[in-house]
């Protein structure tokens, strides 16, 4: 597997004379809501800063220099900023179907690099990631952002400690609202997102492997795009990004996982709901969708639920998470996290906990669902 090996500060010139309290410069490359999302959170780190952005959309460039213009960079083309050399770290959030070409001038230079699910919107292309990024010693790291959320992370903490013994059962729901508005309304069509569960479900197939320490051999997938979008035509097509699905996963190790989307669902009162089940307990975790998506505008905390199967007592824990870091993100906070321990590898060295090859695993697992979607016949990885 990919960056295995301990990496040293002092590859990194820039951090080199002081690395607890040089300032780390950041590029941003893409400036959607995502990118203006991690704007925000890069600017609320201790000893980061955003120096410079690109984007092609002139309005995401200026909505992301916002307050910012006099000391942050603006440019039109991501190879402008490379040329600049005003950052020491970098970061994709461009759309979809963009990263392979993006990794194919960023990947050569020896900096540190986040890249925002999914690593590519195509199994060929992430498997050319992979290959690209063959022998480079700067690390780079999936922002699989769901993983760093308070309530998984105290999830993860319980099965870790044994609590639900062995795992058998893992539920993931997502009920949300449909997919926003992007530039040019890419995320409506499944050539340029690699669809959805490729698009949006990667974050759900990354925590399955992850809770289930074990890896995907089968996937089966019923779905459809029954509501959203139903009229939309743009000019490479009909919008056809699948708006509901149930998505079953069986594990190598017999833990079998499912995923149940609905993406015409505003009106849920929790967002996420992860089940996980085992011999002697299951653990839930209840998230909250954004803030501006509820009834009153008000960030809620998590909860998170542990019922011993030999009790009738469950423990309900609320997850409180200062309302200044849900509040700088669409993701509970997780942006936030993620940042912390990235800026953490940037800094001390040592191994990126969401790799390459996990990025390609999930796109794998959303590819095989897409497909199974389309087929009704179960696919084997």
């Amino acid at each position: 597997m990919l960056w295995k090996q301990q990496q040293d500060v002092s590859e990194f010139p820039s951090l080199r004379s002081d690395p607890t309290l040089s300032t780390v410069r950041y590029g941003i490359i893409g400036c959607g809501m995502m990118g203006r999302e991690h704007v925000r959170n890069i600017e609320m780190l201790d000893g980061a800063v955003v120096t410079a952005i690109s984007d092609p959309d002139i309005t995401s460039r200026e909505l992301a220099a916002g307050p910012h213009r006099d000391r942050m960079k603006v440019f039109a083309d991501h190879r402008e900023l490379l040329a600049s050399d005003l950052c020491d770290v970098l970061l994709i959030a461009s759309p979809n179907h963009t990263h392979i070409d993006i990794l194919r001038d960023v990947l050569p230079l020896e900096k540190p690099l986040l890249v925002e699910k999914p690593l590519c919107s195509t199994v060929e292309d992430s498997r050319e990631a992979l290959r690209l990024a063959a022998g480079r010693r700067a690390p780079v790291w999936v922002a699989m952002e769901y993983r760093y959320m308070p309530p998984v992370q105290r999830l993860l903490s319980e099965l870790d400690s044994g609590t639900v013994g062995r795992l058998r059962m893992l539920s993931i729901r997502e009920h949300r609202y449909p997919f926003l508005s992007k530039v040019g309304d890419w995320n409506r069509l499944s050539a340029k997102t690699g669809g959805t569960m490729v698009e949006k479900c990667c974050h759900f197939f990354d925590l399955m492997r992850l809770i289930a320490k074990a890896e995907p051999v089968r996937v089966y997938a019923s779905g459809a795009q029954d509501v959203n979008f139903l009229d939309e035509v743009y000019a490479e097509g009909r919008a056809d990004v699948l708006d509901n699905a149930f998505v079953i996963v069986d594990f190598d190790n017999g833990v079998r996982a499912m995923l149940d989307l609905c993406m015409f669902a505003e009106g849920s009162y929790w967002q996420e709901q992860i089940a996980a089940t085992g011999d002697k307990a299951q653990v839930e975790a209840f998230i909250p969708g954004p803030a501006r998506f509820s009834a009153d505008g008000r960030e809620r905390n998590s909860e998170v639920v542990i019922s011993p199967r030999a009790t009738k007592s469950p423990r309900r824990e609320e997850i409180i998470t200062d309302h200044a870091i849900l509040s700088a993100g669409d993701h509970h906070g997780s942006t936030y996290y993620q940042h912390r321990r990235f800026l953490d590898l940037v800094r001390n060295g040592g191994t990126p906990e969401v790799t390459l090859e996990d990025g390609l695993k999930a796109v794998m697992i959303g590819a095989a669902a897409e497909e199974s979607v389309r087929t009704g016949a179960p696919v084997a990885l």
